[in-house]
């Protein structure tokens, strides 16, 4: 049995989360970070600060009690009159409030005005990484890959990670240093009823932790169930036209409605499992909160305790409340970017296209030279086996063959998207595999029998290879490929706006202005595979004879099952089952039995009863 190949993105590369890319991201936003960390610091000590002048005022104040002033604080407030002081000048009480609260509000503002910047700087690292990168891996990726997944993972994934990275990574800080500061403080007034404030607390920390072990799962089931919703939705609007034709609008809506139920349950078992985490943590903070102030009432009854530090400690048992419950939900965003970020390193750890030779760029005018080529998908099936053949400058090669036969295989291979396995290639004396991708894919201009056109007028995608060029020069281009003229009697001429994937044009349009894209490289070498195929026999004719008359010195291969576009090459190519079964010219084949003749002869007689 034929082994199957694994798809890259399904390729065990590295399953364990890769927080150094956070790291690396945020190397150029460190300072941003220092701030923040620094601004946490200073609002937590403001705002802690607040409950403490309201302590001291209903303590010291009011009610002449000393005892709870830290004593560092005593010779200053002797120093400014004592009690006496502040009894006159309450408003000082209240300023200092004010003060505190307004330092606190603004240290507040520049954490997050900080970390949002080393958040968004980090999100557009992330993404030029994730496009290079893209960019850079070989062409059996993006072959195997999930387009819709893809998009997914570049923007849902990224939109993840930069907001736990904005949202929740100085919320760690600040849970610790709150959890410290108000520890620190409480011990110090009075440890039972510190013990008694915290009881819950421990709580609420291991149902964080908790939750977060199962959440995890319910967010990696909630974006699996996206992206298959992403894909589908992708696929059927680009395929759209393949769906009318078909009339198959029922059975794709019934198709998506099934992705989307099972997105909404998903998510719906995570929705329900966040009511449950938030509602049970707010029962027990709200008791905690009420415990605290029960029993410090209890204490101010016996004495034991002042009515300034109730207010204390029931304040700050408020305020570490929501941290630690928020715990949970930085844990499970935590969780959460952490998928997102190992969906996005899968991509990231993906082998780039690398040079398997001297990476050189030489003169590409020459002879093209086939030396018994094998290739293979995998290491069960050979695609191409002892492929030779030579083609001078000058030539057109044409190559005919049967579906799957390896016509793209063969010439795919002079462009080194994929590696040989065994025999040699070589342009002008030189392996293919020695020549710098760059500088061989520029020398060789490909059309492909679907051509991809991008939504922009017509101007712009003909001159996209060549941003620099020429009105006159793009003309030139479109005459060659017989659409000038077409292009011309367009209301908008060539300012008109081509459809996302070329829909707005005629598939034989559509191929002739990507012949013409392609003639804008003025490369050495020509490749059309089936690329007339939608233009009718009189303009390929015309196409062949103007290709000609530019190409001189240089070499065309046309893949074609149309035996008019093959007829007047100098050298015809017939594949079977991977190998050349038959090489020469029209007139040769045609006194061989073979495909070719087979194939002359049925399409002779096909003309034959159209004109009849």
């Amino acid at each position: 049995m034929k082994k199957q190949k694994k798809p890259p993105m399904e390729q065990a590369i590295q399953k364990k989360t890769n927080w150094k890319l956070v790291g690396e991201l945020l190397t150029g936003y460190r300072r941003y970070i220092v701030f923040a960390t620094v601004s946490v610091l200073l609002s937590t000590a403001f705002s802690y600060a607040v409950p403490y002048v309201t302590s001291f005022t209903l303590d010291y104040v009011i009610q002449g009690i000393s005892t709870s002033t830290p004593a560092f604080l005593l010779p200053w407030v002797e120093s400014l009159g004592g009690r006496a002081y502040f009894v006159q000048s309450l408003f000082v009480c209240g300023l200092a409030l004010v003060l505190f609260t307004g330092m606190n509000c603004l240290f507040t503002y520049t954490r997050r005005e900080n970390i949002a910047l080393a958040a968004e700087g980090m999100t557009k690292s992330l993404r030029d990484r994730l496009y290079r990168h893209l960019e850079d891996v070989p062409y059996d990726y993006h072959k195997h890959a999930s387009t819709g997944d893809l998009v997914q993972r570049c923007t849902s994934d990224v939109d993840t990670v930069r907001r736990f990275v904005q949202l929740q990574l100085m919320e760690i800080v600040r849970t610790l240093v709150m959890f410290g500061f108000a520890a620190a403080v409480m011990f110090s007034i009075n440890v039972r009823m510190t013990l008694i404030s915290m009881a819950f607390l421990p709580l609420l920390t291991v149902s964080s932790f908790v939750y977060f072990r199962y959440v995890r799962k319910y967010f990696t089931d909630s974006d699996e169930a996206e992206g298959a919703l992403s894909t589908m939705l992708q696929e059927n609007l680009t395929g759209m036209r393949v769906v009318r034709a078909f009339g198959q609008q029922k059975s794709e809506i019934d198709k998506f409605t099934q992705l989307n139920q099972s997105y909404r349950v998903k998510t719906y078992k995570l929705i329900r499992l966040l009511g449950f985490y938030w509602g049970l943590s707010d029962s027990v903070g709200y008791f905690q909160i009420a415990l605290s102030l029960c029993m410090g009432v209890i204490a101010v009854y016996r004495g034991t305790f002042t009515l300034g530090n109730v207010a204390l400690f029931t304040t700050y048992v408020a305020m570490l409340t929501w941290p630690v419950r928020q715990l949970g939900r930085i844990l499970a965003d935590m969780g959460k970017a952490a998928v997102s970020l190992g969906r996005l390193d899968e991509i990231l750890s993906a082998p780039v296209e690398k040079e398997p030779g001297r990476a050189i760029s030489p003169n590409l005018t020459g002879d093209i030279v086939f030396d018994h080529v094998c290739f293979g998908y995998d290491r069960y099936n050979d695609v191409l086996d002892g492929v030779t053949f030579t083609a001078k400058p000058g030539q057109t090669i044409a190559i005919l063959g049967a579906t799957g036969s390896g016509k793209t295989s063969l010439v795919q291979l002079l462009q080194r998207l994929y590696l040989r396995t065994a025999g040699s290639i070589t342009i002008a004396g030189t392996d293919v595999n020695d020549i710098e991708h760059g500088h061989l894919r520029r020398n060789i201009g490909i059309v492909l029998q679907e051509p991809f056109l991008y939504s922009r007028t017509i101007m712009e995608n003909i001159r996209i290879c060549a941003p620099c060029s020429t009105e006159d020069d793009v003309y030139c281009a479109a005459r060659t490929a017989s659409v000038h003229e077409v292009i011309e009697n367009f209301e908008n001429g060539y300012d008109t706006l081509v459809g996302e994937r070329g829909v707005t044009l005629s598939g034989g349009q559509q191929q002739r202005v990507a012949i013409a894209r392609t003639l804008m490289q003025n490369a050495p070498i020509l490749i059309f595979d089936d690329s007339m195929s939608a233009v009718d026999s009189e303009t390929d004719a015309a196409i062949r004879r103007s290709l000609l008359a530019l190409n001189q010195d240089g070499i065309t291969f046309l893949i074609s099952h149309r035996i008019t576009t093959l007829r007047e090459a100098d050298n015809i190519l017939v594949l079977e089952d991977g190998r050349i079964t038959q090489q020469g010219t029209h007139a040769q084949l045609l006194r061989q039995e073979g495909l070719y003749r087979r194939i002359a002869e049925i399409q002779d007689a096909a003309s034959e009863g159209a004109q009849v």
